[in-house]
């Protein structure tokens, strides 16, 4: 009889793409088997505050809040380059900026976020800290709130990078690239996390069958798309693609010692700024 565990990941295509062949049996999977939940990375992150899954994707930022009870696993991790969530406005914001000659103050803004604990509000209070006025929403939702001018201003993150400029939004800034440039490494963005209660060889055992299945991805990159295009009716496959392409390389293999030094440096910068209180555990499964 298999072990049941329960896995919680987001119907993105980056995520669809990582674990289509453990959840869909196109690896072994030995004395495992897995409940899956598919839910926006913002409500993982909460569920991962009340342990309510065994594994999770969550947000880099969700995970200092959650480190007694999870341990970073080395594969299917999102970190890259040119990658980060981007802040954005509408360019009828812009036009009426220009004719009241003076844009008005960022700490002023009410901008929509894609959740409190995602890694681009953690970016986004790094970036502007004056930034005190946000609105929670489904990171889908932003644009929209945006071009209606429900907000000044949003934070988008995974497609939406690929289709604001089509919906006649412009970027005020980069925050993949303010925090390359801050700390001169790959941004982590999300993580999938094991709780530390289960058996060490568990974990280990999770963590290779996780590793396979990005590797299974990556030798039949077409074998996902069906899984991928369930979940992502609305978006084009040129898009499916690009985000792949973008959020899924050689750190959700494995992390390296380039990307465990990328989360290490995060949160020390995120110490150093106050957002995050001194932690003991160990950051990342050995």
């Amino acid at each position: 009889m298999k072990t049941k565990l329960t896995l919680g990941y987001s119907p993105c295509p980056n995520d669809c793409f990582i674990f289509d062949a453990l959840v869909h049996g196109k690896i072994d999977t030995g004395d495992l088997g897995f409940e899956v939940q598919l839910e926006d990375v913002e409500t993982l992150n909460q569920k991962a505050l009340k342990g309510d899954l065994d594994i999770t994707k969550l947000s880099f930022h969700a995970y200092a809040k959650v480190m007694k009870e999870y341990i970073l696993l080395r594969s299917g991790s999102a970190l890259g380059f040119n990658c980060g969530p981007l802040l954005i406005k509408s360019k009828a914001c812009s036009e009426r900026s220009r004719r009241g000659k003076s844009e008005k103050l960022k700490g002023d803004w009410v901008v929509a976020i894609p959740g409190e604990l995602t890694t681009a509000n953690f970016l986004l209070s790094i970036a502007y800290p004056e930034i005190k006025n946000k609105k929670v929403m489904l990171f889908s939702d932003i644009e929209n709130a945006v071009l209606k001018g429900e907000v000044d201003a949003g934070l988008i993150i995974h497609e939406s990078r690929f289709t604001y400029q089509d919906k006649g939004l412009e970027k005020v800034a980069d925050l993949g690239e303010f925090w390359e440039d801050l700390i001169h490494a790959p941004i982590p963005l999300g993580g999938i996390v094991i709780k530390r209660s289960l058996p060490p060889e568990l974990q280990q055992q999770v963590n290779t069958l996780i590793r396979k299945s990005v590797e299974y991805a990556f030798a039949h990159p077409e074998s996902s798309m069906p899984y991928v295009r369930t979940h992502a009716q609305e978006m084009s496959e040129q898009v499916m693609k690009k985000h792949i392409a973008l959020y899924v390389n050689v750190f959700s293999v494995d992390l390296g010692e380039q990307g465990k030094q990328a989360v290490e440096l995060m949160f020390t910068k995120a110490r150093e700024l106050k957002l995050l209180s001194a932690n003991s555990e160990k950051l990342i499964l050995e």
